[in-house]
C-alpha cells in the first residue's frame, strides 16, 4: 500500500495530477483496487479466446461464450442500477467482485460447455454490478476540482497496470507449461495463466474492503426508487447519453476482443510477443488517459475533446485492419487505442456531472444497457463473419459504427456543458 502510494505521488509532477494529494482516503483505496483489477483482468483478456481455441472449440461457441456475459448484462442492468443505488457503492463492488471471481474460477476450472456457459452469465451479472458502481462511488469520493481526473486516473491506471499484467501473462505459458510439463500452446497452459489471473483479481477485495463509504454532501433522495422513477429514465434526455454507447459497445464487440486472434492468426505474432504489444497498448493508453483531462481543459470542453479524440482513432483503426505488414499494423494498434480509450473517462464524468446523484447509479446503467445490447450482439455476430468471410468487413463496420455514434455525440452535445440544465433531467 505504502509503495503504491509512494508511485503515485510520484506521478504528481505531472501537471495534470497535481490535485492527487487532495484525493480523500476513499479514492485511494479505490486506485488501489484498480491496479490490482488491471494487472489481472489484461492476463484473463489476453488469453482468454486462445484458450478456448486451445480446447478446439469453434468459432461460433467462442463468439457465443463472449457474448453471454453481455447478454446478462443487458437483461438484468437496469434493475442492478437500481440495487446499486440501495446497497451504496462499496456493498455493491465488493459482491460484484466476489461473485464474478468465484464464476471465473468456475468458468475456466469446468470441462462442461454447459457450466461454462451458465458461468458466463453469472460472471457478466456480477462484473455489471461492479462496473455499475464506479462512477457513482467516484462522483461521491471525489471534489469538483479532482474529480475529472479521478474519473481519467482510475482509467488510466486500469489501462497502466494492464501493461504490466500483459507483459507477465505474455510469459505466463511458457512458465507453466514448463511446471506442468505440457506444450506453452496447449490447453493446460492457458488454463492456468487464466486460473492465476482469477486469483489475483480476487485480491482488490481487500482494499474495497477497507473503504468506509463517507455521506454524500449534496441532496439526498427520501423515497426508494420504484417503477415511476424507472418509467422516468426512459425519457429523450437519457436516450441522448445512451445512444452512442449502443453504437460505440456493438462496433467495438464486433473487432475489439478478438484483436489477440487477428494478430495471431493473420499476423502469427507469438504470445510472448502479443503479451508485449498489448502491454505497449496498456501503457500507451493510460498515458493517453492521463493527458486527457488537459486536452478537456485546453479544449475548454469534455465532449470536444471525447469528439476530436473518437474521430482520429477512426484512421488508425483502418490502418490497423489493412496495413501490409505487423508492425505497421502494430503501430496503428497502439495510436487507436491510446485516442479511443482517451474519450471514455472524460464521457462518463460529463454524463455523471449532468446527472442528478440519486440517479447516477441507474443512469450508469442504461449506459451501460446499451452498451451491453451492442456488445451481445457483435461478440457473436463477429464470430460467424470471422468464420466466414476474416477480419476484413469487420473493421469496416466498426469503424462505420464509430463514425456514427461520434457525430451523434457532437450533434446531441457539443453545447451542452454551455448550458446550466443536466441534460439527463
Amino acid at each position: 500500500m505504502h509503495r503504491f502510494l509512494t508511485i503515485l505521488r510520484r506521478l504528481c509532477a505531472l501537471p495534470a495530477l497535481r490535485y492527487f494529494d487532495q484525493f480523500q482516503p476513499n479514492a485511494r483505496l479505490f486506485l488501489l483496487a484498480t491496479v490490482i483489477n488491471g494487472i489481472t483482468l489484461s492476463g484473463f483478456q489476453l488469453f482468454f479466446n486462445i484458450y478456448l481455441e486451445a480446447r478446439s472449440f469453434d468459432r461460433d461457441f467462442i463468439g457465443l461464450l463472449n457474448a453471454l456475459p453481455s447478454a446478462a448484462s443487458l437483461v438484468v442492468g437496469v434493475p442492478l442500477g437500481v440495487l446499486a443505488d440501495r446497497l451504496g457503492a462499496r456493498r455493491a463492488m465488493l459482491s460484484g467482485v466476489g461473485v464474478a471471481t468465484v464464476a471465473a474460477w468456475v468458468l475456466i476450472a469446468s470441462p462442461s460447455p454447459e457450466v461454462m456457459i451458465a458461468t458466463s452469465v453469472v460472471m457478466g451479472a456480477a462484473n455489471t454490478l461492479y462496473y455499475l458502481s464506479m462512477a457513482p462511488f467516484m462522483m461521491k469520493s471525489s471534489g469538483a476540482r479532482e474529480r475529472t481526473l479521478l474519473f481519467s486516473l482510475n482509467f488510466g491506471l486500469t489501462t497502466i497496470s494492464g501493461a504490466v499484467g500483459n507483459t507477465l501473462a505474455g510469459q505466463l505459458p511458457g512458465w507453466f507449461a514448463a511446471w506442468l510439463g505440457v506444450s506453452a500452446e496447449s490447453a493446460a497452459a492457458y488454463q492456468a495463466v487464466l486460473l492465476a489471473n482469477v486469483l489475483g483479481g480476487g485480491l482488490s477485495i481487500l482494499p474495497m474492503w477497507l473503504i468506509r463509504e463517507g455521506r454524500w454532501p449534496g441532496p439526498h433522495r427520501t423515497a426508494a426508487f420504484g417503477l415511476r422513477d424507472f418509467v422516468h429514465l426512459l425519457r429523450p434526455g437519457i436516450f441522448r447519453i445512451a445512444l452512442p454507447n449502443l453504437l460505440i459497445g456493438f462496433g467495438a464487440a464486433l473487432l475489439i476482443p478478438y484483436l489477440n486472434l487477428f494478430f495471431k492468426n493473420v499476423h502469427q505474432v507469438n504470445d510472448a510477443a502479443l503479451g508485449v504489444l498489448y502491454s505497449l497498448g496498456s501503457l500507451s493508453v493510460g498515458v493517453a488517459t492521463l493527458i486527457g483531462p488537459k486536452l478537456a481543459e485546453a479544449l475548454d470542453s469534455k465532449v470536444r475533446a471525447v469528439v476530436a479524440t473518437q474521430a482520429l482513432s477512426i484512421v488508425f483503426l483502418l490502418l490497423l485492419g489493412f496495413a501490409p505488414n505487423v508492425w505497421l499494423a502494430g503501430l496503428a494498434f497502439l495510436v487507436r487505442g491510446a485516442l479511443m480509450n482517451m474519450s471514455n473517462p472524460l464521457y462518463s464524468s460529463f454524463v455523471m456531472e449532468q446527472t442528478v446523484e440519486h440517479e447516477r447509479a441507474t443512469v450508469n446503467s442504461v449506459l451501460t444497457l446499451m452498451w451491453q445490447a451492442g456488445w451481445a450482439v457483435g461478440l457473436y455476430l463477429s464470430g460467424v463473419v470471422q468464420a466466414g468471410y476474416g477480419f476484413a468487413p469487420l473493421f469496416i463496420t466498426t469503424a462505420a459504427l464509430y463514425a456514427v455514434a461520434t457525430a451523434l455525440m457532437w450533434l446531441f452535445f457539443g453545447q451542452a456543458e454551455a448550458q446550466p440544465k443536466p441534460v439527463a433531467r
